[in-house]
């Protein structure tokens, strides 16, 4: 069976700290998989804070979510610190691809990585919108 395979980019734009709760863990005592993306959630949540923004308004206009997809590399348990690191590639008309990088903050151990493909949306139409001017040209954007 064909396993996906994402490569990372050598920079990423962003980077914050989240640490891993009680509720973030499943009964074998490691970070749950669906629980994971909850933690990548809140990374892009803070990803678009630090730019300004928020997943409801970038300019007048929000995010979906399109597609995800993502690696697991080791087990994560309660109690340690994620540092996820966040950048955006592969745009298109409407929307690109958010890379993300998750690793333990001691060890730097890799715990997962992936894409999350999103496409700006104009909630008052329903319908796509281009990405905004502001996100192309983002500060630290291609550094």
């Amino acid at each position: 069976m064909a396993r996906i395979q994402i490569e990372l980019p050598e920079y990423f734009e962003f980077s914050t700290e989240i640490t891993l709760y009680l509720s973030h863990m499943n009964y074998g005592g490691h970070l749950d998989n669906a629980l994971l993306l909850t933690v990548v959630s809140e990374a892009r949540a803070r990803y678009f804070k630090s730019l300004g923004h928020s997943e409801l308004n970038i300019d007048g206009v929000g995010l979906i979510i399109a597609d995800a997809a993502l690696q697991y590399r080791s087990e994560a348990f309660h109690g340690e610190v994620m540092i996820v690191r966040m950048t955006a590639a592969e745009f298109s008309k409407y929307g690109c691809d958010l890379l993300w990088c998750m690793n333990e903050q001691s060890s730097r151990r890799e715990v997962a990585r992936g894409k999350t493909g999103i496409v700006f949306f104009d909630y008052s139409t329903r319908k796509m919108a281009p990405v905004p001017q502001s996100f192309l040209s983002r500060p630290n954007a291609g550094d």
